[in-house]
């Protein structure tokens, strides 16, 4: 499935539109596909987000005026999802109060698209570097990479038995004066969604610390570990990263969060073009195919994968089994997603071309 903004059939100083919507239209209703049932979690509960780099971490070179951390990677979470949700109403608007726009949701956490860690198998310095400092055992849905995450926590006072919806973009401008035709730039933004089920059972309550905190667990499998940093801010409050990977504090809290607000305006309060996007050229995406021939599972919402050179996005979820914590997943799915650290579920994301 592929999404992006503004899409290639714009020209392409066109920017983003009031009216483009944030999910793809087969993703603008909760419906699952057969076989690829929710995740499950409980509030409060950690999750980590993975997807491929393909190159975009790695092959830094092969489109330039890009930012040095390729990019933003944004989660808004709601209760109130709605056919009509925009971009512009939601993205760079929701915040972690709650209080941004309409109020119907949240922002829940804005990283680095390079996590520090990931990478494609290549012969290039940044992967040859990554795969000597953080080397994992290939498995069935990786290969040899070690796919990007974000590693985000749901809010603690969200209703049960009922969905949660999660808004995923990636921000990912082309800097002003780097195409001759392109000299104010080009905004280039891709966007998932997904759903998580919001369960009363205590599914992990043999995975949090004494003391209720998410807890990273040394020296466990890469392939299954979440991102030390990341957990951190979990329980210490939301940090936006800079855009050369280091990072710098908000006044963003992602703990102890309310239940999503409903405001009485459906509409959204509108941000200026200014205040909005960075800008971006356009221009083929040149990062080579992903080598590893497993194929992308489906999962909510899903739609026909996408051709071309735009990244495709689909989802496969794995849930926690109430009885002893084994990773449950269709029979397509590989085994052995659940990491070693409290709390955390795995989403895998497959950015493919």
């Amino acid at each position: 499935m592929t999404y992006l903004l503004p899409p290639n059939t714009r020209p392409a100083d066109s920017g983003i539109s009031k009216s483009d919507k944030i999910c793809k239209e087969t993703q603008r209703s909760p419906k699952q596909t057969e076989g690829s049932p929710r995740l499950k979690a409980n509030p409060g509960a950690a999750i980590a987000l993975r997807f491929q780099e393909n190159g975009h971490v790695t092959l830094p070179e092969s489109q330039p005026g890009k930012p040095d951390n390729r990019g933003d990677v944004y989660v808004y979470g709601t209760t109130d999802p709605r056919p009509d949700d925009t971009l512009l109403s939601i993205h760079k608007v929701w915040n972690s109060d709650g209080t941004g726009g309409d109020r119907r949701g949240i922002l829940l956490s804005r990283q680095n698209f390079d996590d520090g860690r990931c990478y494609q198998i290549n012969d290039k310095p940044i992967s040859k570097e990554r795969q000597k400092k953080f080397a994992h055992k290939p498995n069935e849905l990786m290969g040899a990479d070690l796919w990007c995450q974000q590693d985000i926590a749901l809010p603690k006072k969200v209703p049960t038995d009922k969905p949660y919806t999660l808004y995923w973009v990636w921000d990912w401008p082309t800097a002003p004066n780097v195409d001759s035709g392109l000299p104010k730039g080009k905004a280039e933004i891709y966007t998932t969604c997904m759903d998580v089920d919001i369960v009363k059972d205590r599914i992990f309550q043999n995975l949090n610390g004494g003391d209720g905190k998410k807890e990273y667990v040394k020296d466990q499998p890469l392939e299954n570990a979440a991102i030390p940093s990341q957990i951190a801010e979990l329980n210490n409050g939301l940090v936006i990263p800079d855009k050369s990977g280091g990072a710098g504090k908000s006044t963003f809290k992602t703990v102890a969060r309310p239940s999503t607000k409903v405001s009485q305006n459906s509409q959204g309060l509108m941000p200026t073009g200014a205040s909005r996007l960075s800008t971006a050229p356009s221009g083929s995406i040149t990062a080579p195919p992903f080598s590893n021939t497993t194929a992308p599972f489906s999962s909510r919402r899903m739609s026909n994968s996408g051709t071309g050179t735009v990244p495709t996005v689909t989802q496969t979820m794995a849930q926690l089994d109430e009885a002893d914590g084994k990773s449950q997943r269709d029979r397509n799915a590989p085994q052995s997603s659940s990491p070693r650290l409290p709390a955390v579920q795995r989403v895998r994301w497959f950015i493919v071309w």
